[in-house]
């Protein structure tokens, strides 16, 4: 399954209400890929889908290669193409991974991805994190693949969680709530049902609108992304994510990794050069919350006012 053409009506993404957290953790692992790809959790119809979707519509045109739950592992790592094996060619096909690779938006994305095969989800994962797929079964081996994307998946904790191995290979965690107030649901029925009813419109000002604000967004975005190598992290920054991390027990170390990497995204964003302390505490439960939990059935623990209060204490006196 590829990366589907424009022709395809999707919301643009100047016109998402809400979903603030999921917004900013794409835009910041699209700006700096170290981080590591973003894992979005929340209950059924909460748009989890469709924010991923046009998020690769702004920024490529297209949408992401997507994973299907039943893909087999020649799907997802290549095998032979069927019709010219039957002839008794053997002509070697890419898989999902390498798909992913060479897309536009070079993302992978897997909805409901804790329904996936555990087998599957080791070798994605494992592809993600070290940038190389190679590939030696069943008659074929091929040398090994520079393989670089972001893995974008999405899950509904009600129907199961990942393990916590698994967990913490996304840099990112996003949790995605219904929204509770009663004019944001009114806009986001308001909106969705404008956009169906113009959507075939060559001439509607409200997506034409909307399409130059997704325009602005993308060079916005293609600007930090230039701006990112100029962008350091001081002593005091380093110190507060290691203190972070520690206070908050976060096992292993990819946390306090993946936050210096997503705070130095976030400022690139925000057009500046320098990470400061207040950068990495606004990104401290999006890197770390899903990284606290040892309980195998993969639950992630709620991050309260006290995490909050606990970062809050410790800034350095020079943020406050």
């Amino acid at each position: 399954m590829t990366s589907r053409p424009t022709t395809v009506p999707v919301l643009p993404y100047s016109l998402l209400v809400g979903q603030d957290e999921l917004r900013t953790t794409l835009e910041i692992a699209y700006v700096n890929p170290e981080v590591g790809g973003v894992l979005a959790t929340g209950q059924r119809g909460t748009a989890k889908t469709t924010t991923v979707r046009t998020f690769s519509r702004m920024i490529s045109g297209r949408l992401p290669v997507t994973l299907p739950i039943g893909a087999t592992d020649d799907r997802v790592l290549g095998g032979w193409q069927i019709k010219k094996l039957m002839q008794g060619v053997a002509v070697p096909e890419d898989g999902l991974l390498v798909e992913a690779a060479r897309s536009p938006a070079r993302i992978l994305f897997v909805d409901e991805i804790n329904l996936l095969d555990d087998y599957l989800v080791n070798i994605i994962l494992d592809v993600v994190s070290t940038g190389v797929l190679h590939v030696q079964r069943e008659g074929r081996a091929q040398e090994l693949q520079q393989v670089r994307f972001n893995l974008i998946g999405t899950m509904n904790p009600d129907e199961g969680g990942l393990r916590p191995q698994l967990l913490d290979r996304f840099g990112l965690m996003a949790e995605v709530a219904p929204e509770e107030d009663p004019e944001q649901r009114l806009r986001i029925i308001e909106t969705v049902l404008r956009f169906e009813a113009e959507r075939a419109s060559s001439d509607s000002p409200f997506l034409a609108e909307a399409r130059a604000a997704d325009t602005a967004k993308k060079s916005a975005l293609k600007t930090a992304r230039a701006l990112l190598p100029e962008v350091t992290l001081g002593p005091d920054t380093l110190v507060y994510c290691a203190r972070l991390a520690a206070a908050l027990r976060v096992v292993g170390h990819r946390g306090d990794l993946v936050l210096s990497q997503a705070s130095r995204a976030l400022a690139a964003i925000e057009g500046t050069t320098e990470v400061t302390p207040r950068h990495v505490q606004r990104l401290a439960r999006a890197a770390l919350a899903h990284r606290r939990s040892t309980i195998e059935s993969g639950s992630v623990p709620p991050w309260t006012a006290e995490e909050d209060a606990l970062a809050e204490s410790l800034l350095p006196d020079s943020a406050r």
